[in-house]
């Protein structure tokens, strides 16, 4: 509730993501009306405390999403004081922030790149390609120098041999982008409002909302074990490691848990919670393919759901790639990614962060 009134009242245009507010930013019909409100230091230090104390108080949230915003908050600020041309102010500066913010949050320099021109821009422009590209290299640099080099979540040296083992890759996809698929959907559906006494109590009562939604995130949390609080960083890697058994359950709890914490209008990111979840359910589909390692599918699982949600396969595959420090699973990963892209279309025809962002932008 605190973290709501907050954010409605000092922050405006800090909640969610940070990605469909950054993707409304580069829209060319909403120059400085959507960018001095999505864009500002001051929405970016708000971005900062707030997706903290999120994470503080057990709300299913990610720092990488925010992280997107506040890179090309960063960029777009100290591009007033550079003589930069038009066009990089208007568009470069902030790919280049958002690419950085990905790059520097999960260690994946590559990834960063990738995000950029498949998901903040869907397009690539020559013109901009040396802004992102050295920017994502200062973000690299900045974050080995901070935190050292590392893989998000270490390296495994899993390998799916071309054969009947792929059946997995299949079913990984088809589930992934299925429920990944739902998840967006719903997002989108209560993003644009809710009809009836339910919608309208939500848009009149928000901090009553977020009260709700506290409630429920704490059910759901007890009802896990108290395994769907924070990010979900240390349960998907327990999951890749074999070293602890989560509940059957938790793909699910953790979907629920992060859909919750969405909706409740407190700043944070959708992708740590995702890869948790997708973890999740890679477990889950692991108990049919007895003859395949765990970990390869719990992988795959967590790149099926990833691109289920974002509908972004290249960004998917590449950053788990990137995060388990493996190229021998690359194959596996681009088949499931875009077959997971194919279903989650059957239930969500449009993208979540660009069907967010559009709704942002109608809303303003």
């Amino acid at each position: 509730m605190v973290i709501v009134f907050l954010t409605r009242k000092f922050f405006s245009g800090a909640q969610g993501s940070g990605i469909p507010q950054t993707i409304a930013a580069l829209d060319p019909e909403e120059t400085s009306r959507i960018r001095e409100q999505v864009l500002s230091l001051r929405v970016t230090s708000g971005k900062i405390v707030l997706t903290i104390a999120g994470l503080m108080v057990g709300a299913s949230i990610g720092r990488e999403g925010p992280s997107v915003q506040i890179g090309a908050s960063i960029m777009h600020s100290l591009g007033k004081f550079a003589r930069f041309p038009k066009h990089d102010l208007d568009k470069g500066l902030i790919l280049a922030g958002a690419a950085a913010g990905v790059a520097a949050a999960f260690n994946t320099p590559l990834a960063g790149i990738v995000f950029a021109i498949e998901e903040m821009s869907r397009s690539f422009e020559e013109h901009n390609s040396s802004t992102i590209l050295m920017t994502v290299i200062i973000a690299g640099i900045t974050s080995l120098a901070l935190l050292g080099n590392y893989s998000y979540f270490g390296h495994t040296s899993q390998s799916l041999a071309f054969g009947s083992e792929w059946g997995m890759v299949v079913v990984c996809g088809l589930a992934g982008g299925l429920l990944g698929g739902v998840f967006s959907r719903t997002l989108i559906e209560i993003n644009k409002g809710l009809a009836g006494r339910m919608g309208a109590w939500m848009q009149a009562q928000p901090i009553a909302f977020a009260a709700l939604c506290g409630l429920l995130l704490a059910l759901v949390g007890m009802a896990s074990g108290n395994t769907t609080y924070g990010g979900g960083y240390s349960e998907a890697k327990s999951l890749i490691d074999g070293s602890t058994v989560l509940p059957e359950s938790y793909g699910l709890l953790k979907m629920a848990a992060t859909a919750v914490s969405y909706v409740s209008g407190i700043p944070g990111g959708l992708m740590a919670p995702t890869l948790s979840a997708g973890a999740g359910f890679g477990a889950n589909i692991a108990h049919l393919f007895t003859s395949v390692p765990a970990s390869a599918v719990i992988i795959i699982g967590m790149v099926a759901y990833f691109s289920g949600v974002t509908q972004a396969p290249i960004t998917a595959f590449v950053i788990v790639m990137e995060m388990i420090d493996s190229h021998e699973m690359i194959l596996p990963l681009m088949a499931a990614a875009f077959i997971a892209k194919l279903s989650s279309q059957l239930v969500c025809p449009a993208p979540l962060f660009h069907t967010l962002a559009r709704n942002l932008i109608g809303k303003r």
